[in-house]
């Protein structure tokens, strides 16, 4: 589950963002002043940061330099009611990676934060994805079970990468067609439920060569990928994202 940090000051604006971004499947925290921002991500890093310029304590500005300089990788996406060319040029000069100004759609906002999260995966430095003895290859999009090729089709590929992104996280219908397939996808979601069904039965013909995740259906919601059942005691599949029990 990506974690996001909403450093907003306004009481209304920032309720509304926490609950609709939480409601997204995303770990959200709020905070209303910089330095307790900047405080927070020091101590945990997040994946991308929504940061209002107008803050009671510190200038948003220095708050993007200063998470900037903390966390290189973090993907800040500053929101204001400034709207001359000198405050964009100075605010993506000061490290942010996106724009926008007040108000903020929010169909727009969540698609941006997609595009941002899913181009943070394609560029982590990670060019594969594992669970159990499933490897996906991101550059040579290729995935193998225990050295044992398995083919794809593109969108099941794409799904399956997606899953893989964000592994124990509940995603919801709704963010997977925008993801796979576009955000302004008209189509049947019958086209995600077959493209689901095929990579479960592609999934389940490898599970006599290795350990393999499953693909669970969240009802009212969407799906999740579980990690395959350790077989040995040096099996650590998603080392990094454990469920609660």
């Amino acid at each position: 589950m990506s974690r996001l940090l909403v450093v907003e000051d306004d009481e209304t604006i920032g309720s509304v963002l926490q609950t609709t971004l939480r409601s997204h499947g995303y770990d959200v925290t709020w905070h209303q002043r910089g330095r307790d921002a900047v405080r927070e991500a020091a101590e945990h890093p997040f994946d991308l940061v929504l940061l209002d310029l107008g803050l009671p304590d510190l200038d948003g500005i220095e708050v993007c330099r200063l998470l900037r300089s903390d966390a290189p990788s973090t993907v800040i996406v500053m929101m204001t009611r400034r709207t001359e060319e000198i405050d964009v040029v100075v605010g993506l000069e000061s490290g942010a990676d996106d724009y926008l100004t007040k108000p903020v759609r929010l169909a727009e906002l969540l698609a941006r934060i997609r595009a941002h999260l899913r181009r943070g995966v394609a560029q982590s430095g990670a060019p594969s994805l594992t669970a159990g003895d499933l490897l996906l290859d991101t550059i040579g999009r290729r995935v193998t079970v225990a050295d044992k090729e398995v083919v794809m089709r593109a969108k099941e590929f794409d799904l399956l990468a997606r899953l893989l992104a964000e592994p124990g996280a509940a995603i919801t219908r709704e963010t997977l067609i925008a993801d796979v397939w576009d955000e302004h996808w008209f189509g049947s979601t019958k086209t995600l439920d077959v493209t689901i069904a095929t990579l479960r039965r592609r999934l389940s013909e490898m599970t006599g060569r290795g350990a393999v995740p499953r693909i669970v259906t969240v009802r009212g919601h969407g799906y999740r990928l579980e990690a395959p059942t350790p077989k040995s005691d040096d099996s650590e599949p998603f080392p990094q994202r454990r469920r609660p029990q």
